[in-house]
């Protein structure tokens, strides 16, 4: 088959090669990737992506070395008046070219059309989100796997329904792979994230306020570090929203996004760690009341200049799919599910000890944390540690997995890089408003009664805890005798944010 004499340049024969290569290569490893199931993200990355982008260079090439070929044999017989290339379909070479051009044409349009399609369910894939830059998303993607919303895919949250923010999504991460691949990110990631797109249109699509349902019971089960990892069980009624489910969002914790109301807040800088400033609206009657923070109140010239973000569920719901628990917490999970045996003595103890520090990675942790406690029982208990340390291992081995779960050195990200502010015990959560110091000028005050929240039904050690009714509730009684009380007038994060054991 005869082509134009401008075709035959080792630069339009590249074009063909790179061309044919490329779509082999795109059929070979698609095959492989949709009948065999191998290759994870980074061959779909080679499919849709590096592969298809490649075969257009090798199409550009092409023509390019018959345009230079023309220019260059310019001066040749057939080419001297020929100013501009010419197609005679009259000459079977430029038939043979036009029919080559129209069906390669028909079959890369199919494949593109294939291709992109299938580019964008793939740069929307968890795989895509979670597994092509390791390092940086590793944290979150670990987290994700084990959070609530496992099966809910990354782009159903973080970008939503929607062209507008597909596009801006794709726009930002143009940022992120230059950063991921010139190791230009910040460690660990800053959060909150300043653009994510407002909780009601991605959130609410699922978890639809007028919905939400009445209180519920929470069981937690905690384990003091004494000799016997004594178990302490505290059982509260939750008030997510009112006694009964037909009063709607009258009451609760979630009265905060009642479609009727709006409460808006100031923060003191980007972590929102600190809320000196509180306005509520009442939608229905028109009422505002504005609260300051007694303590820390805002000049008037800093209102006007500072944001104001209304109040969704991200404010309190803040690590919704990426929880980082605190070593308590984690090392409670792990002696409730028996990754840890709990009849190890001072188990909890030693746990709490070999992860007081921070690590620089996790290999060092793993030694770590399996000398400390190995060295321990070894020194401490040595007739225990002689006919138990089958056991003693198991517990070395739940303690490091926990620990790989919620702490990630390389990107320095822990529970204290990401804190939760569901609650009020290692952060301040919701003390940030309920303080009793954020005040009105009409004298309202933003009340720190817990039981605006919740009420306690029971608590103690198993078998000899203390109960009422659900219509009543039980003052707190902290498992560790506390001089003077002082836990009813601080802040519970002031000594949990940093005692571990």
């Amino acid at each position: 088959m005869k082509l134009p004499r401008s075709y035959y340049n080792w630069t339009s024969f590249l074009g063909t090669l790179i061309v044919i290569i490329a779509f082999l290569l795109i059929v070979v490893l698609f095959i492989v990737s949709t009948i065999f199931d191998q290759g994870g993200s980074y061959l779909g990355l080679f499919i849709y992506m590096a592969l298809p982008a490649l075969m257009i260079v090798g199409l550009i090439l092409i023509p390019i070395g018959m345009l230079v070929n023309l220019k260059k044999n310019a001066t040749e017989e057939g080419y001297k008046k020929r100013k501009k290339p010419t197609i005679d379909l009259n000459d079977p070479r430029h038939q043979n070219a036009f029919v080559i051009f129209i069906l390669s044409s028909l079959v890369f349009l199919f494949l593109t059309s294939i291709g992109s399609y299938e580019a964008f369910h793939y740069t929307e894939s968890v795989e895509f989100c979670g597994t092509l830059c390791h390092k940086v998303m590793d944290p979150e993607y670990v987290t994700y796997q084990h959070s609530a919303h496992a099966n809910v895919a990354c782009v159903e949250c973080h970008v939503g329904a929607g062209a507008s923010w597909y596009v801006k999504s794709k726009v930002s991460g143009l940022y992120q792979v230059y950063a991921a691949l010139f190791d230009k990110y910040p460690r660990p990631i800053a959060s909150p994230v300043m653009d994510l797109r407002p909780a009601r249109e991605t959130c609410e699509k699922c978890h639809w306020p007028e919905k939400f349902y009445a209180r519920k019971l929470r069981v937690q089960k905690n384990f003091l570090t004494d000799e016997t990892n004594t178990e302490w069980d505290i059982v509260m009624q939750m008030k997510t929203g009112p006694l009964y489910s037909a009063m709607g969002l009258e009451e609760g914790s979630h009265w905060h996004i009642n479609p009727d109301i709006k409460i808006e807040y100031i923060a003191s800088d980007n972590s929102r760690e600190a809320i000196p400033w509180v306005r509520y609206t009442n939608l229905k009657t028109g009422e505002v009341i504005l609260y300051q923070d007694e303590e820390n109140q805002l000049d008037d010239s800093l209102v006007s200049v500072l944001p104001v973000r209304t109040m969704d569920c991200i404010d309190c719901h803040n690590r919704p799919s990426h929880a980082y628990k605190s070593p308590p917490d984690y090392i409670d999970n792990a002696l409730i599910s028996g990754k840890i045996p709990k009849d190890i003595p001072q188990i909890k103890y030693i746990a709490m000890d070999a992860l007081k520090d921070p690590f620089t990675n996790k290999d060092t942790a793993m030694m770590y944390i399996d000398s400390v406690v190995t060295s321990f029982y070894q020194v401490d208990y040595p007739d225990y540690y002689a006919v138990n340390q089958e056991k003693i291992a198991l517990a070395i081995s739940g303690i490091q997995e926990s620990y790989n779960l919620n702490a990630f050195p390389y990107m320095r990200v822990n529970n204290t890089a990401y804190p939760d502010h569901i609650g009020h015990l290692e952060t301040n959560g919701c003390f940030r408003c309920h303080s009793d110091l954020h005040t009105s000028e009409q004298g309202d005050v933003i009340s720190k009664d817990c039981n605006l929240c919740h009420t306690i039904i029971a608590q103690g050690v198993p078998g000899e805890m203390t109960s009422t009714s659900v219509f009543d509730t039980l003052e707190f009684q902290h498992p560790i005798p506390l001089r003077n009380d002082i836990w009813k007038v601080v802040f519970c994060s002031e000594c949990h944010s940093n005692l571990f054991q």
